[in-house]
C-alpha cells in the first residue's frame, strides 16, 4: 500500500481530529483489537490531538504529536502502524515468519504460506480472514510488518502453498520514513 507512498508529494490537506471522532476511533480500535482496551488512554491520551492528513488513493494518515500512528484505506477499518504496534505489541493478532523470508518481508513481499508453517514460523489457528495481523520475524523482537490474511489460519495449514498474508505496512517502506513537521 505503501510503496509508491511520496509523503510530501501525496498530502491533500491537514484536519484537527474532535474529540467525539477521536473516542469513535478508539473504540473502534478496541473493537478491532480487545487486547488494547487497558492502554489505548496511554497509546492516545484522552486531552491529545489527533490530525487527519488526506492522502493520494484515498489513504487517510492520523498523526499524534508528528508522528503517524494509525492509518486508514478509504472506507476501511482504521488500521495501527507500526510506531504504534511498536509500543504494545501484546495488543495485537501475531504470526512469525522463518528466518528465509524476513528479508522478503522487509522488502515489502506478501508473505508466502510455508514462510509461516515451516519449523521457524508460527500461525495460530484462530486467526481468521480478512484480519489484520502484525508479523514477527523468528528470533527478532520488534514486529516487522503489519498484514491483512488472505485466508483463515487453517486454510492455510491446509494448502501450505502461496499468499496467506498481504503485506500492507513494514519496516523501511513510506510510511515508515515518514516525519510530520
Amino acid at each position: 500500500m505503501f510503496k509508491r507512498f511520496n509523503s510530501k508529494e501525496d498530502f491533500k490537506g491537514t484536519t484537527p481530529i474532535k474529540s467525539s471522532i477521536q473516542r469513535g476511533i478508539k473504540s473502534k480500535l478496541v473493537e478491532t483489537f480487545p487486547k488494547l482496551e487497558h492502554v489505548i488512554d496511554e497509546l492516545i491520551p484522552k486531552k491529545s490531538q489527533l490530525t487527519q492528513i488526506k492522502c493520494e488513493e484515498r489513504i487517510f494518515l492520523y498523526a499524534l504529536n508528528g508522528e503517524v500512528i494509525l492509518f486508514q484505506h478509504f472506507d476501511g477499518p482504521v488500521v495501527p502502524s507500526l510506531r504504534l504496534i511498536h509500543k504494545c505489541p501484546d495488543g495485537f493478532p501475531q504470526v512469525r515468519v522463518d528466518r528465509g523470508a524476513i528479508k522478503f518481508v522487509l522488502s515489502g513481499a506478501n508473505i508466502m504460506i510455508p514462510g509461516l508453517t515451516s519449523a521457524g514460523g508460527n500461525l495460530p489457528e484462530d486467526i481468521g480472514k480478512d484480519k489484520y495481523v502484525i508479523i514477527m520475524a523468528e528470533g527478532k523482537g520488534a514486529p516487522a510488518a503489519i498484514g491483512l490474511t488472505q485466508m483463515t489460519a487453517k486454510e492455510m495449514i491446509e494448502t501450505n502453498k502461496g499468499i496467506g498474508i498481504e503485506n500492507v505496512h513494514h519496516l523501511g517502506d513510506n510510511l515508515w520514513k515518514t516525519i510530520l513537521d
